[in-house]
């Protein structure tokens, strides 16, 4: 019973700290595509960021100092992104892709300039990352039985950036819904002729909507080489920023269903990592290449299934041309 418990446990923590990239992608199309602009390049977005936040936590020795920097950054190559399919109107699957090619090779090539190993970043020390967080009451609710250990094991010990990941998702709701940016990020994204006649300037709004996205991609990769790993490794979102965006389709381009299948995907790859090694009774090991797709696979049952129900802003990698 203590081994299931503890099982599930490491299961749910998995879940949650490999979800949180891909909650914080997820948001940040969500904003770029809400406003009408197709974001192939969360993945590129995101290397960037974590590059960027692992080598100035390792000069400055604060985490916050590289998070502060890849959200900079990252910014710039969201806007280099508008800059390229909102003022020049030019094809945004193509500058998405060419964001990931730049952010690829980019990432490598200053990184083996700056250290010599590879492209990796020279490994953080526990000052430079972020640390887990113990919560005050932890150690009274400990005490109940059975449920103590379950709501400790699943709240407490995360980093500060699990944290704010999940209270960003209900403010990103509000912000949405109940705000007049929200509002006008939607209808730029549903019809900007419309905007436009209101006399509100469609390029601007789509730039804020890209801005925001900078934002949360640049997190998301300061999440990945200062919190959940100890420096910058070559490729290492490892395809998180496709999965992110399978998982804006497969919620609807909505904030909460997005979360939701975020965390369905990181519960495949968490189950995968433990499904590793496991023999099955007259079969033998399973192969770790085929546990390995799972998340993969996973993807691409979902999109087939429900990608034909999603229903994509209507004016989503459309250029706006303003009438005169």
């Amino acid at each position: 019973m203590e081994d299931s418990l503890l099982w599930i446990l490491s299961l749910v923590n998995s879940t949650l700290r490999v979800s949180v990239p891909l909650i914080l992608v997820g948001i940040a199309g969500l904003f770029s595509e809400r406003a009408g602009v197709v974001d192939i390049g969360l993945e590129g977005k995101m290397l960037v960021g974590a590059f960027v936040a692992a080598t100035l936590a390792h000069y400055s020795g604060s985490p916050w100092i590289g998070l502060a920097g890849a959200i900079f950054v990252v910014i710039l190559f969201s806007l280099l992104h508008g800059f390229s399919c909102i003022t020049y109107r030019g094809d945004q699957v193509i500058s998405g892709v060419a964001i990931n090619i730049l952010a690829g090779g980019m990432t490598v090539l200053i990184g083996v300039a700056l250290f010599q190993q590879g492209g990796s970043t020279p490994g953080l020390m526990n000052g430079e990352r972020f640390l887990p967080l113990h919560l005050p009451f932890e150690e009274g609710i400990r005490q109940i039985p059975l449920i103590g250990p379950l709501v400790v094991g699943t709240l407490s010990g995360h980093n500060c950036l699990v944290y704010l990941t999940f209270l960003l998702v209900p403010g990103v709701y509000w912000l949405l819904y109940h705000t007049r940016l929200g509002l006008r990020i939607r209808a730029v994204g549903e019809s900007p002729k419309a905007v436009d006649t209101a006399g509100i300037s469609v390029s601007w709004l789509r730039y804020q909507a890209l801005i925001l996205n900078g934002v949360l991609c640049g997190i998301a990769g300061a999440y990945l080489s200062t919190a959940q790993s100890a420096g910058f490794l070559s490729n290492m979102t490892a395809g998180k920023g496709f999965l992110a965006l399978a998982a804006l389709i497969f919620g609807k381009w909505k904030p909460y269903q997005t979360m939701g299948a975020c965390l369905l995907f990181a519960f495949a790859d968490a189950l995968q990592t433990r499904l590793q090694g496991v023999v099955v009774p007259h079969v033998g090991e399973i192969p770790v290449q085929f546990i390995q797709m799972i998340p993969y696979v996973l993807t691409v049952f979902i999109l087939a299934g429900f990608v034909g129900k999603s229903e994509a802003p209507r004016a989503i990698g459309k250029p706006y041309v303003k009438e005169r």
